[in-house]
C-alpha cells in the first residue's frame, strides 16, 4: 500500500474521492427507498411543516402541478428554498389552516384525475 501511495498518490486520492461519493448517494438513495416504500408515508394528511415537494411525494403528484394549481410561489423564485406551508400562509398573510384546506382540495381534485390503477 505504501508503494502505491508513493508511486499513484493522485489516482489513489481519485479513487477514494469517488468511493466516498458513491457511498454517501448509495446510502441516501437508500434510506429515501426505505422511508417512502413505507404505507403510512403515503397520502399524508398536510401538516404546517410540510413542504409542497413533501406532501407531492408522499401523494404521488407532481409538487410543480400542485404549486400551478394551488397558486403557491415557485421554489426556484423563493431563492431555491422550498417553502413550508406555514411559510407560504405567512406570505399571503392567512392562517395556515386556510393553506393546507386550499392543498387539500388541491390534492383530492387531481387525485380524482388520475386514472385508475
Amino acid at each position: 500500500m505504501k508503494r502505491l501511495w508513493q508511486s499513484h498518490r493522485k489516482a489513489l486520492i481519485g479513487f477514494v474521492l469517488a468511493a466516498t461519493i458513491t457511498l454517501f448517494f448509495l446510502v441516501r438513495l437508500t434510506v429515501q427507498a426505505i422511508y417512502w416504500s413505507n404505507p403510512a408515508h403515503h397520502d399524508m394528511p398536510p401538516q404546517p411543516w410540510m413542504t409542497v415537494r413533501f406532501v407531492g411525494r408522499s401523494w404521488g403528484i407532481d409538487p410543480g402541478l400542485i404549486d400551478d394549481k394551488a397558486g403557491f410561489p415557485d421554489p426556484r423564485a423563493a431563492g431555491g428554498h422550498p417553502l413550508t406551508l406555514a411559510e407560504i400562509a405567512r406570505q399571503r398573510g392567512q392562517p395556515v389552516e386556510q393553506v393546507i384546506a386550499e392543498l387539500e382540495a388541491v390534492l383530492l381534485a387531481l387525485k380524482a384525475q388520475e386514472p385508475p390503477r
